[in-house]
């Protein structure tokens, strides 16, 4: 074995035995030593005035020189090692943290930006007077509208009218899910109510402690006209039209003659027009 091997291996045992490392790193740092032993000897060698001294002195600077490499590269390996367990460290608190959280944490947190985003532009677009809904559709395809409706009826399809607990609690669910929240107002009542008025419990006394403010008694006032006006709309009485066709013998009549036409009028009209012509077969 060459002085250079020999060297080499007690430097990689000497650093496996001072510090704990893994079976690449010894192989790099084996390597690495012979590396630097075989380039540390040319360069003595090429080193010119090398071949007036005597051996004992040329072992001795080699030797020197190379017990510094050899702490360099030991000093350099530690400093692998420690940032190495660090970023490790760093990655286990990591993936850590990550399992506590909810399974669909990382959707959540893209929809509330998404939402934030679009208050933002929301508001942009009504401080330049403009309409956001308008520049929304302007962007958006028609065949994706329509694909989005679509599945939309498929989700909440309208089943009508079924009975009277349903018609109210449909009632219900549209009116309060058009109430906005007026979170200053809020802050306020919080401010001035008491705690257990505020958050009441089961032995709490609510009667006759809320006092609404003239903007709620007049958004109310509104809410139940604007009711009050789309009743009347739907419920509105059909004008009699004098120029429409009498085919008819009484107010009966006309209603099943109504009901007729509108579920076979389109596969009856040419059969009707024939026969008023007096061209039919």
């Amino acid at each position: 074995m060459t002085d250079a091997n020999r060297l080499a291996e007690t430097a990689a045992t000497v650093l496996s035995e001072r510090w704990v490392l893994w079976a690449p790193f010894r192989t790099v740092a084996l390597l690495q030593l012979r590396l630097d032993w075989s380039r540390q000897t040319s360069e003595m060698e090429s080193t010119p005035g090398a071949s007036n001294k005597s051996p004992e002195s040329s072992a001795s600077t080699r030797k020197h020189s190379m017990e510094d490499r050899f702490k360099e590269k030991f000093t350099m390996l530690h400093q692998k090692r420690q940032e190495s367990r660090k970023l490790n460290y760093e990655q286990v608190i990591e993936e850590d943290r990550r399992s506590k959280l909810p399974k669909n944490y990382d959707l959540r947190r893209k929809r509330q930006e998404w939402e934030l985003e679009q208050m933002e532009l929301k508001k942009a677009a009504e401080e330049r007077g403009e309409d956001y809904d308008r520049l929304q559709a302007l962007k958006t395809q028609a065949d994706l509208v329509e694909r989005k409706e679509a599945a939309k009826k498929m989700k909440r399809p309208d089943k009508g009218f079924s009975d009277y607990e349903t018609m109210t609690l449909r009632q219900y669910q549209r009116l309060s899910g058009n109430i906005k929240p007026d979170m200053k107002t809020y802050e306020k009542m919080r401010e001035v109510i008491d705690a257990n008025e505020f958050y009441p419990g089961v032995n709490t006394l609510i009667s006759g402690t809320h006092y609404p403010t003239d903007a709620a008694l007049n958004k109310l006032a509104e809410d139940i006209r604007a009711q009050e006006k789309k009743r009347d709309q739907y419920h509105r009485r059909r004008m009699f039209d004098p120029d429409a066709p009498i085919d008819y013998i009484n107010e009966r009549n006309r209603k099943f003659n109504q009901k007729l036409d509108r579920f076979y009028d389109k596969y009856t009209e040419d059969l009707k027009s024939d026969l008023e012509r007096g061209t039919a077969v």
